[in-house]
């Protein structure tokens, strides 16, 4: 009876050092959760042509989005430095949204590292375009506005 007490006790002492682990190294998102535009709200804004004041950057591989300005995938360092050169042109307060649309949030190399530039360079109306699986599924197959 003793012994299964004293294993019942490592089993929730290891538990709870790996969940406190696991949570130490998950990564925190440089966004929150306001900071996520949904693909309807953008596309609403173009439809109406009301995006004055607001930058639209891909960052990635994926298509153009209407009115968006191409930089590449930040993952490389070249465009990371075209961003930062286009974002020091632009207000401290403008609207500025960025997406790529390679691949699952989760997954993507390009969309950390860009909003943690716009965090570094204190843009206080930054937005990441909420694309939880790619840009086909959550903005073409939807018929969302493309550059021509």
């Amino acid at each position: 009876m003793k012994s299964r007490l004293i294993f019942g006790a490592i089993i929730i002492i290891a538990s709870v050092i790996l969940l406190s682990s696991f949570q130490k190294n998950r990564q925190k998102e440089p966004w929150t959760e306001k900071q996520l535009m949904a693909t309807a709200e953008l596309a609403e804004k173009l439809n109406s042509g009301s995006t004055a004041g607001t930058y639209i950057f891909n960052i990635g591989p994926s298509g153009k989005i209407k009115n968006s300005i191409t930089i590449g995938p930040t993952q490389e360092a070249e465009n990371m430095a075209r961003l930062k050169k286009q974002l020091a042109k632009i207000p401290k307060g403008s609207e500025i949204v960025i997406y790529c649309g390679c691949c699952p949030f989760e997954n993507c190399p390009n969309i950390r590292p860009a909003f943690e530039l716009l965090n570094e360079m204190k843009f206080t109306n930054a937005r990441l375009l909420n694309i939880p699986k790619n840009l086909k599924v959550n903005w073409i197959d939807k018929g969302y506005p493309m550059q021509n």
